[in-house]
């Protein structure tokens, strides 16, 4: 009696590692695809399952399709078709650009832009010995 009721505790054992170790995660998949799905909105950057990349243009959630706009090319596809989403980025303010005013130059700058002039007009060891070449000739 004592054999059989082990089995029955392995085997419940065993259903219940199955079922957290395959089953649970594969839900929790699944709800967060269902989650990103219903966070779709106009202008949202996708991927097909088929790897075309488009921008959504409109949706039908009683249809349960998406008409997406691939560079001109409007295309109607299967909500299911969809593989990833990347969420329309928030309008960028555009600045003026503005030269760099002297105020923007720290004292330290100014003080390499002249060790480097100096540097420049030294003459190198080989300049000098052929200087010395054609003096002795």
């Amino acid at each position: 009696m004592s054999s059989g009721f082990s089995m029955i505790i392995l085997l419940v054992l065993m259903f219940g590692v199955m079922y957290f170790g395959m089953m649970r995660p594969q839900k929790k998949q699944q709800q967060q695809r269902m989650e990103m799905l219903k966070g779709l909105k106009k202008g949202d950057k996708i991927v097909t399952i088929g790897g075309l990349h488009g921008v959504i243009d409109s949706i039908d959630r009683a249809g349960n399709t998406v008409d997406l706009d691939l560079d001109g090319v409007f295309l109607t596809f299967s909500l299911s078709a969809i593989r990833t989403v990347t969420p329309a980025a928030a309008p960028v303010e555009d600045k003026p650009y503005s030269e760099p005013s002297s105020d923007d130059v720290t004292s330290s700058d100014a003080g390499s832009d002249n060790a480097d002039s100096e540097a420049a007009s030294e003459d190198t060891p080989a300049d000098s010995d052929k200087q010395d070449d054609s003096e002795s000739k």
